[in-house]
């Protein structure tokens, strides 16, 4: 069984998945400079506009459902991938009492973000993944296993990751954060922007007029290091290889890569290799200094990207997207346009 994807939405520092769009073509960047985060550093960060991030969560769901083909989501899959999962709620807490007492356990672990969405929607089941940046690719990865297999006919693969001190703090330990907007693949760029954003798309086994469908996935996991990627690339090189063969395609078929590209030193220079090394000649680019770096939120809402770039490129009918994670975490997804 073939998986498409039939509905999406997103929300993120750009917007509504029309204004991300549209930031995308007109190359306006919505990532803003921040001091408040880490005292008298600026960093370059991705904030969304919102009162309550779990309202953002049912907003997004429910939008996703109004376009869909669906009246609830009762026969329905819920997976979501998330990094960093309830941690802004519960440094909240700690910030205001100065201990950590009034912290809700049930409200800090990644399936928070599973469990507040089931209780709005009546989902089948639920599943939760956490692999750092690449969790809601591997949502996908596993959406589109599970469809193929005919194990669901409705998935919804939700995205989800809030801005918080821990995660912003950790990346300034790491010396990987930018005081400016970031600039991947260039010779002069800084590093990167943590970003947050909520992204959800519905993969079902039955295409309809407007389908992109998900050709193929591939995953590896090289463990060359906690946080930097292997400079040789074998793990990025065989996430790609293993999603063009799961896709039954070659390298000259992929018209376009949305590329990783988070402007690190060690991520561009390593993806750069893996890209030469299995595609030899093909577009690619990042849309992170668009966004941000969405962390967990990144394969979905890239995902979503690419959906969107087939759709209104006449000249793109196969895009391959990158996420790439801590632990030597990679994860490879095609979409193509229905034929």
């Amino acid at each position: 069984m073939r998986a498409y994807i039939n509905s999406y939405e997103s929300l993120s520092c750009a917007g509504d998945t029309k204004d991300l769009m549209r930031a995308i073509d007109a190359k306006e960047t919505a990532i803003t400079i921040d001091t408040s985060y880490i005292k008298d550093i600026p960093v370059g960060l991705g904030k969304m506009k919102y009162d309550d991030f779990y309202q953002v969560l049912e907003d997004v769901t429910n939008s996703v459902l109004e376009n869909s083909n669906l009246d609830n989501f009762s026969n329905t899959l819920l997976i979501v991938g998330s990094s960093v999962g309830g941690m802004k709620e519960s440094e909240e807490h700690f910030f205001k009492d100065k201990n950590y007492k009034n912290i809700n356990p049930n409200r800090h672990f990644i399936g928070t973000i599973a469990d507040f969405l089931a209780s709005r929607f009546n989902f089948c089941d639920t599943r939760s993944i956490s692999t750092a940046c690449t969790s809601s690719a591997n949502a996908l990865l596993l959406a589109k296993r599970l469809i193929n297999v005919e194990a669901y006919e409705n998935i919804l693969v939700v995205g989800a990751d809030s801005l918080c001190h821990t995660t912003v703090c950790g990346f300034q330990a790491l010396s990987v954060l930018s005081s400016k907007v970031c600039t991947p693949f260039e010779e002069n760029r800084e590093g990167m922007n943590v970003a947050e954003a909520v992204a959800a798309l519905l993969v079902q086994n039955k295409k309809e007029e407007n389908s992109i469908e998900i050709l193929g996935v591939g995953a590896s996991s090289d463990a060359y290091h906690m946080t930097n990627p292997d400079p040789e690339a074998k793990g990025a090189i065989a996430s790609m290889q293993n999603a063009l063969l799961d896709a039954n395609l070659n390298a000259q078929d992929i018209d376009y890569i949305n590329a990783h590209g988070t402007g690190t030193e060690a991520n561009d220079r390593v993806e750069s290799l893996a890209i030469e090394s299995v595609f030899k000649s093909v577009s690619f680019s990042s849309t992170k200094s668009i966004t941000g770096h969405t962390l967990g939120a990144a394969g979905a809402i890239e995902a979503i990207i690419s959906c969107e770039s087939i759709k209104r490129d006449k000249n793109i009918d196969k895009v391959l997207s990158n996420s790439f994670a801590f632990g030597g975490n990679n994860t490879s997804l095609i979409f193509g346009a229905i034929k």
